[in-house]
């Protein structure tokens, strides 16, 4: 678990492992040992019960109490138990070292009011009926409890762990707690609007679709009125670079804003403007919402067209239509190897092939060496793409003189119509 947190959940930092210092109201220490302590990107704790078998029937009330406990942590408790636990694996960082991996690891403010409703997750190898009746009650009442159910098996001379989220469930999460949780404070808003924000940066940043260095635009929408965004116009006005960032593939903070070097995560800047501006904090902004992508400047590695087809587009919306796709690379090289010579291909129909977008497709085929024919792929208009480069930097020969020794003729620096591979037929090389 602790060499896998992922098991958790999206970026969860282990605070502690089998923690037990805590006193009760008398002064007494408590025997009681939480098995894991986690902190989400979120800035929520993470309280994990571990059961090697069937859990017992009482598992949920163990999380609960140490959830009641671990809600009263402030940042110099928790600072201090990562200490200690770091120290136990033979790290050495002091209290201010710990305290500031916390922050860094928060996405946007620390936020005592979060810290205060932990997200508990039972693991075992199964679950009685009344833990899970008793769950999906207070999962209801809007405790927010994970159950994962833990498998073993042994494939030739390894043991293979397999962990699966029994509940809540995607539908349920969306049809029945959602609703709920909507009702629920303040607090448990910010929560929705940072994980909202979160899962849009990890898409991003798993598609690949921003090269390091891209550069954003500020346009401020979510949680901002009319009047506010009058106000963030008039304050941008008087210095330019407080409207700009640029983008790097980092799931923390990915925004180095151009007004103070800094990095952030889209929400945390959102915030920190909507602060300056308004003097006041902010309540519930979707900050991937607040930064398009700049067409005017396009990354070295990528088509002017292809870029220029992310204008107006802002983070938020990027990611809700590149969810579902990620870094495998796999069928590219598959489909790459199948484009036989004489033909030739676009971005945008390989990316449609495999299910991404034309702008990574671009940026991994500059970088990757184990790309099969990326000379095969030019740009929609049927030309080498301005933003090509050969991952390896020593090639001189062109893309398009290969393809033409290859039979592809061309007109200027057009390539042939004919000689373009349709889309069915790129897909059917995928078996699609």
């Amino acid at each position: 678990m602790i060499d896998n947190p992922r098991i958790l959940g999206e970026s969860v930092l282990v605070i502690s492992a089998e923690f037990d210092r805590w006193t009760d109201t008398d002064g007494v220490p408590a025997r009681d040992r939480l098995d894991v302590l986690g902190l989400d990107a979120t800035g929520r704790l993470v309280v994990v019960e571990l059961k090697r078998g069937t859990a017992d029937r009482d598992v949920h009330l163990q999380a609960i109490t140490y959830a009641a406990l671990v809600s009263r942590f402030d940042l110099d408790t928790l600072a201090q138990a990562h200490r200690d636990f770091l120290a136990g694996r033979g790290q050495a960082l002091d209290l201010d070292a710990c305290r500031q991996l916390l922050l860094d690891h928060v996405d946007g403010d620390w936020s005592p009011e979060l810290l205060q409703r932990p997200r508990q997750v039972i693991i075992a190898a199964d679950f009685p009926k009344q833990v899970t009746h008793t769950v999906v009650w207070l999962s209801e009442m809007n405790l927010d409890i994970d159950l994962v159910q833990v498998g073993l098996w042994r494939v030739e001379r390894n043991l293979v762990a397999g962990f699966t989220k029994v509940y809540p469930t995607p539908e349920v999460e969306e049809f029945t707690l959602a609703p709920a949780r909507v009702e629920a404070k303040a607090a448990a808003k910010k929560l929705e609007e940072r994980s909202r924000a979160r899962n849009a940066v990890h898409v991003l940043v798993d598609a690949g679709l921003l090269p390091d260095g891209a550069r954003l635009l500020l346009t401020p929408r979510h949680g901002a009125t009319e009047a506010i965004r009058e106000a963030i116009a008039d304050w941008v006005s008087k210095d330019a670079s407080r409207a700009t960032a640029t983008w790097s593939n980092n799931t923390a903070k990915p925004l180095t804003w151009g007004a103070d070097g800094k990095p952030y995560s889209p929400t945390g800047l959102a915030e920190h403007i909507f602060t300056a501006v308004t003097a006041r904090e902010a309540d519930g902004i979707q900050g991937t919402t607040w930064w398009d992508v700049d067409t005017d400047h396009v990354p070295d590695s990528v088509d002017p067209d292809e870029w220029a087809t992310l204008a107006g587009a802002d983070l938020a919306s990027l990611a809700k239509r590149l969810r579902g796709t990620g870094k495998d690379w796999t069928s590219l090289h598959t489909l790459l190897e199948a484009v036989p010579p004489g033909r030739w291909t676009t971005y945008g129909d390989v990316a449609t092939a495999i299910g991404s977008h034309a702008v990574p497709v671009g940026t991994h085929l500059a970088t990757c060496h184990a790309c099969p024919n990326p000379w095969r792929v030019l740009n929609a208009a049927g030309r080498v793409s301005p933003g090509f480069r050969w991952a390896d930097p020593t090639r001189t020969d062109t893309p398009a003189g290969i393809l033409a020794a290859e039979g592809v003729r061309f007109d200027g620096d057009t390539a042939a119509r004919e000689a373009r591979l349709p889309l069915d037929e790129l897909q059917h090389f995928l078996g699609g």
